[in-house]
């Protein structure tokens, strides 16, 4: 399965992220990225199964605060959040398995 979802680039503020209950995943990236594109399908297929978890496709670039407040320096990038704090991350994930870890973080 591929995620078809756009980044959004309307993006909430770091206040209302960790305002956030429960778990959440922030994924920063861009459309137009090779890395992003690529992993679309290992993301999709390692969200099968955990439709309760929030996710958020959220573009990064220059001049975009929260993936700057993230520290966010490669996409696609994924934060698994639990009640808006930082529990895990994975930077350009390759396979199913380093996206699964940040899911068992996230219990």
């Amino acid at each position: 399965m591929t995620s078809r979802a756009a980044y959004s680039t309307v993006s909430p503020t770091r206040a209302e992220v960790d305002a956030l209950a429960g778990a959440t995943i922030l994924e920063f990236g861009t459309d137009w990225c090779g890395y992003c594109k690529g992993a679309q399908p290992v993301i999709g297929q390692a969200f099968e199964g955990h439709a309760e978890v929030r996710h958020l496709k959220i573009e990064d670039g220059p001049g975009r605060p929260l993936g700057r407040s993230f520290k966010v320096k490669l996409w696609p990038t994924l934060i698994f959040l639990r009640d808006g704090i930082e529990v895990a991350r994975v930077v350009r994930p390759t396979d199913v398995a380093s996206i699964h870890e940040g899911f068992k973080a996230l219990a």
